[in-house]
């Protein structure tokens, strides 16, 4: 019964940006949350030892962006684009921009989807991901580099 609790805590403080965090990189509500609901039944069933919150938190969106990866490798394995897809949240809501950050690289679209949409700084992100901050940064500015050239090219 305690561990039920805590799990639905943790679901209720981290579930909304894991959720948010896949959607972007999935363009998929359904997909979205089957990573979500992956990930948190690793957890319940893997049952880490966490130092602190924010290891705890770490762990939850590098978990979140592995799924999220392997759905998406799939999906394009199916050979199936997703922005054509019937339910695609692409076509229904999001604009340009949240299109082309979703088209981007993994490595480029979670970091500016961790900076821009989760109001991550380059230090708290380089934490999260366990990768050095200038690799961060180098990733938000090259990101942001190929929005620019995506959007200059649809324009």
């Amino acid at each position: 019964m305690e561990e039920e609790k805590e799990l639905a805590e943790r679901y209720d403080r981290y579930g909304a940006m894991l959720y948010r965090l896949c959607f972007v990189m999935l363009c998929s509500r359904q997909d979205a949350e089957d990573a979500v609901q992956e990930v948190f039944l690793s957890l319940l069933t893997s049952k880490p030892v966490f130092r602190d919150a924010g290891h705890e938190k770490a762990w939850l969106i590098r978990a979140t962006l592995h799924r999220a990866s392997d759905i998406r490798r799939r999906a394009e394995k199916r050979n199936v684009p997703l922005e054509t897809a019937e339910n695609s949240p692409a076509r229904e809501e999001g604009g340009e921009l949240l299109a082309a950050v979703r088209a981007l690289p993994q490595k480029y679209s979670s970091v500016i989807h961790l900076h821009y949409y989760e109001g991550y700084s380059i230090q708290e992100i380089s934490k999260l991901l366990g990768l050095p901050a200038p690799t961060v940064g180098t990733r938000l500015a090259r990101g942001r580099e190929r929005l620019r050239q995506m959007l200059k090219e649809e324009a």
